[in-house]
């Protein structure tokens, strides 16, 4: 009988508001503060709070034999506790009883580990603090953005610490091998690897309130079943945390459905267990990446945010003001163009059509991808002048700073 790894990701960005290119130069803030209350308010009323509260029954009510893992970003946690802090404290009240595994990740949900290492680098350390902040815990495991792995980000993980990673068990990768193992990277001996299983990930987190699909409607039982069926080590099932009540919405079933999971998984002597469990196993083999892998779309690659010119081209413009507003050294600008490397922005420019168009315009604050790339371009041109206009203000005071920064 296989075991079983459960992890959700818990993500919300600042978005964007329509910033046009006649608010260059006006003082006018970047983030929608309203549209980004009134969307973290939505969904911790449908999904954070009756979730968390389901979970914390579940993981009492099974002297934490149902267990799980989860990531929050940093970024979350920001408006979690600004607006939203009952939902934070439904979140600490789970992870308090001891059947939660927190996960590391970069704080900004950045796609910094494809360009600039340093970057990667201290959006991690920042997010450590912010779990030790909130919830006393020290992650060992990692989770990259949306899963993002290639060989060369393994060495970087790993050396940070990390005993293991997810990541998607891609096709095109595992050829012949079943992601149901704990695998060794190829880049970075030591480091685990938890392939997820898309498939029967999916069955929750897209296909479970299908009625055209054969397998509706889907049963906690029926899906238990499922995963009893593998003859293999551990089914590792990663998705979206706001699967529950906002991705499938409560009339669908999903609560009744995760209600009941726990004792089904029980019935049939499936244990649950935390990455770090998983990360102590003996490697069935090693995996290599040679390119970017995630869990996004049918491609399972990066071009959910760099498939396109024009996401490319706001991607490099982002790392290349970045170089200018860390010379300055100022906290505001940096955090703001921190928040601006949060991996939604490109996301929100991808121009792919029709199923994975539909996931696209989900929560996207603009009308179309070119609006999503004009409003992020004109609030870079506005970074971008404003430490032009500080490096004038005080060019005494930065000779020092850029010769570090060189």
């Amino acid at each position: 009988m296989p075991d079983i790894c459960f992890y959700f990701q818990v993500h919300q960005p600042f978005r964007l508001r329509r910033y046009r290119v006649f608010d260059i130069g006006t003082g006018a803030g970047y983030f929608d503060d309203e549209a980004n209350r009134r969307i973290l308010r939505r969904v911790a009323d449908k999904c954070y709070l009756p979730t968390n509260r389901l979970l914390t029954q579940a993981i009492r009510g099974s002297d934490r034999r149902f267990r799980i893992a989860m990531s929050l970003s940093g970024v979350l946690l920001d408006q979690l506790e600004a607006d939203a802090p009952d939902a934070l404290a439904s979140f600490q009240e789970l992870v308090a009883t001891g059947g939660v595994e927190l996960l590391g990740e970069t704080f900004h949900h950045s796609l910094s580990a494809l360009r600039e290492p340093d970057e990667f680098r201290a959006q991690v350390e920042m997010h450590r603090a912010a779990i030790e902040r909130h919830f006393g815990r020290r992650p060992t495991v990692f989770r990259n953005t949306e899963l993002i792995y290639d060989d060369a980000i393994a060495p970087l993980v790993a050396g940070l610490g990390f005993s293991a990673m997810l990541v998607e068990g891609a096709e095109h990768v595992l050829g012949w091998r079943s992601p149901n193992y704990v695998y060794e990277s190829a880049s970075a001996p030591g480091l685990r690897l938890f392939p997820r299983n898309y498939r029967i990930t999916d069955d929750v987190g897209f296909r479970f309130s299908n009625r055209d699909w054969d397998g509706w409607p889907l049963t906690a039982d029926r899906w238990a079943e499922w995963v009893a069926r593998s003859a293999e080590s551990s089914v590792q099932v990663f998705m979206d945390y706001e699967t529950f009540g906002e991705h499938q919405w409560a009339e669908t079933g999903i609560f009744d459905f995760l209600a009941h999971l726990p004792e089904a998984l029980a019935q049939r002597n499936i244990a649950c267990v935390h990455p770090s469990a998983l990360a102590a196993r003996a490697p069935v083999g090693t995996l290599s990446y040679p390119t970017a892998t995630s869990w996004a779309d049918v491609e399972r690659d990066t071009s959910a945010w760099l498939g396109n010119r024009m996401q490319r081209a706001a991607f490099d413009r982002l790392y290349r003001v970045g170089r200018e507003v860390k010379a300055l050294g100022d906290p505001w600008r940096l955090e703001a163009w921190r928040r601006l490397t949060t991996s939604d922005h490109c996301y929100y420019m991808c121009t792919k059509w029709f199923a994975d168009g539909d996931v696209h315009k989900y929560f996207n604050p603009h009308e179309s991808p070119y609006d999503a790339f004009v409003a992020f371009m004109n609030v870079l041109t506005d970074l971008e002048r404003s430490c032009a206009s500080e490096r004038q203000a005080r060019p005494w005071a930065l000779d020092g700073e850029m010769a570090v920064a060189g």
